[in-house]
């Protein structure tokens, strides 16, 4: 519903005043989610990791960050966003793996619909009993923020919430 009613309000507004950028007020939707989803794949030898954001909670916290105008959707403004996701990722999202840090490397990202996901792994990963993790991807976005996190690990999968402030969570398998 809330889908609907933003993108009625995007045309009312593009038809009262010509096409131009949402300012933040008006992109406001009644949550603020982002699910972190983390998969042992064994037969590669690595934790895929998934972040999926509502697009413009993403655009809009880079555009502050790097004091730059962007639009997620827009060719010219990939390599920007290919520059900063793996920067501000890694600034809000860490994990460790049976204690040890972990090294995310960016895969890439992509826009569909409203969502924005982040593609990331660990390498040389093979097993895992422990896994902790600390996110606070958009806490600079929004204090209603809620980070939701997945973990798969051998066909067992363990999930939980995360409500602003809190960070840490930890998973054993």
């Amino acid at each position: 519903m809330a889908a609907i009613f933003y993108g009625w309000l995007l045309l009312c507004s593009s038809l009262f005043t010509g096409p131009a950028k949402v300012e933040p007020a008006l992109a406001k939707h009644p949550f603020y989610i982002a699910v972190t989803e983390i998969n042992l794949n064994t037969s590669d030898k690595t934790l895929e990791v998934s972040c999926k954001m509502f697009a413009d909670d993403l655009e809009q916290t880079l555009e502050k960050r790097n004091h730059a105008e962007l639009d997620i959707s827009a060719e010219k403004d990939k390599g920007k966003f290919d520059s900063y996701i793996p920067s501000y990722v890694k600034s809000h999202l860490s994990l460790a793996v049976d204690g040890k840090a972990a090294n995310l490397s960016y895969i890439g990202f992509e826009k569909e619909k409203e969502s924005a996901y982040c593609y990331f792994q660990v390498e040389n990963v093979s097993s895992l009993k422990k896994l902790d993790v600390n996110d606070s991807i958009l806490h600079d976005f929004t204090s209603d923020q809620i980070n939701i996190i997945h973990v798969m690990v051998n066909g067992k999968r363990q999930s939980t919430k995360l409500d602003y402030p809190a960070t840490n969570a930890s998973f054993s398998f």
